[in-house]
């Protein structure tokens, strides 16, 4: 099997390890994570070094390639640019727990966590660097934007459209046919009955539009680790 790593060691990145090892198509030699001691084990794996260690890391254990295991979608974002700025060519992959179920004519793309559970229906298309949490679904011929996400327990109708950087919460619900623009937050127990626009906050039954959101805001808790992780040059000085 071909050698692999994951960026962050976080709650979440255990969960991207279990879909990994369950779908035993990689082999994960460690983690990589900037805020952890280096050699500290996490879910019995090592951590090996920072993002910046990547082109040693490469060579030293053959690495195919990487997933990021960062729950905030532009944090998401932005560590892809870091990574690619360190090692043009490296190759992010795509993990697939096996009890997820992929219906006929879904397309995922590179970069993207499907969890435990998940639903993708037919004729779906998932795009790049995408998390579909446990237990959720994407109805037929949904279609979801680069780094965008959906939390554990959502469940959206068929044709919904969710927007580049965008992430519905929690339990939320969404009838059929709805579109949800770019770097647009939903919270947790909404139902969506009407399309909602970019650049905003929404929640409620039915949701309605609460205020604004500026582009990168951060929405997750416990993200603090992941908020730092935004704040640090792409590359060092002496790199």
């Amino acid at each position: 099997m071909q050698n692999i790593v994951i960026f962050g060691a976080s709650g979440h990145g255990g969960v991207v390890l279990d879909c990994l090892e369950r779908e035993g198509k990689y082999n994960v030699v460690g983690f990589v994570d900037s805020f952890k001691k280096e050699g500290r084990k996490q879910n019995g794996y090592e951590i090996l070094g920072r993002e910046y260690d990547l082109p040693f890391l490469m060579e030293r254990h053959n690495l195919y390639g990487g997933i990021i295991a960062v729950g905030d979608n532009w944090t998401r974002s932005l560590l892809v640019k870091k990574i690619l700025s360190i090692a043009p060519s490296f190759n992010f992959i795509s993990a697939v727990h096996p009890s997820a179920v992929i219906g006929k004519n879904v397309d995922i793309g590179m970069g993207t966590a499907v969890m435990p559970g998940a639903i993708i229906n037919a004729n779906s298309i998932v795009g790049d660097f995408c998390i579909i949490n446990t237990n959720s679904s994407l109805g037929h011929d949904g279609t979801m934007e680069n780094y965008s996400s959906i939390a554990s327990g959502v469940c959206t109708g068929g044709g919904f459209t969710l927007g580049e950087f965008s992430a519905i919460s929690v339990g939320a619900r969404i009838i059929e046919n709805i579109t949800i623009m770019d770097h647009t937050l939903v919270g947790a127990g909404a139902l969506v009955v009407k399309d909602i626009e970019s650049h905003v906050v929404a929640y409620g039954s039915p949701a309605r539009i609460i205020r604004k959101r500026s582009v990168g805001e951060h929405y997750l808790s416990g993200n603090k680790s992941e908020q730092t992780r935004t704040e640090f040059p792409l590359i060092p000085n002496n790199f």
